[in-house]
């Protein structure tokens, strides 16, 4: 079993392109979502695909668990889809030592653009990019179960 430490920021402005060091096209969906536990199968540029469970509900930490599975299954598993398929691009940007993977959504969530920081270190505000905007660790309108069964939450829009 994995943790899963992170936090959430909305972005404030596109300075973290000058970053990216990678990108990474994601669909992802959900076959099981509820207060407390999801599971979620992901497709990473159509090449290889993961499944992954997730237990918890405190804001920073959650139980994590992942295995890969045959990208065909992942394929037929989007048929049981609750919800909207999430498509985003996840840019890869370090600052400081530390990796920030800001996602940036198409489809239905065009528009919106979240930036992930997983570490359990706690790292001080005069640590963070310039480019971060709001903080919106713990609230579940911003994690991507809420974003497949729901829209994009009204403050980002």
């Amino acid at each position: 079993m994995g943790k899963e430490v992170e936090r959430k920021f909305l972005i404030s402005s596109s300075a973290w392109r000058d970053g990216v060091e990678a990108e990474i096209r994601i669909r992802q969906f959900y076959v099981a979502a509820q207060p407390g536990r999801t599971v979620r199968v992901r497709i990473s540029d159509g090449r290889s695909a993961k499944l992954t469970l997730k237990f918890g509900d405190r804001a920073r930490e959650r139980d994590e668990f992942e295995y890969s599975i045959p990208l065909a299954e992942a394929e037929e598993l989007m048929a049981f889809a609750v919800g909207r398929v999430i498509e985003k691009t996840r840019h890869h940007v370090r600052h400081r030592g530390y990796l920030y993977e800001v996602d940036v959504f198409g489809g239905k969530l065009a528009g919106l653009v979240v930036a992930e920081l997983e570490t359990p270190e706690d790292v001080p505000d005069e640590m963070l990019p310039d480019w971060l905007g709001r903080e919106v660790t713990g609230e579940s309108r911003f994690y991507n179960a809420s974003l497949a069964l729901g829209g994009i939450p009204e403050i980002a829009a």
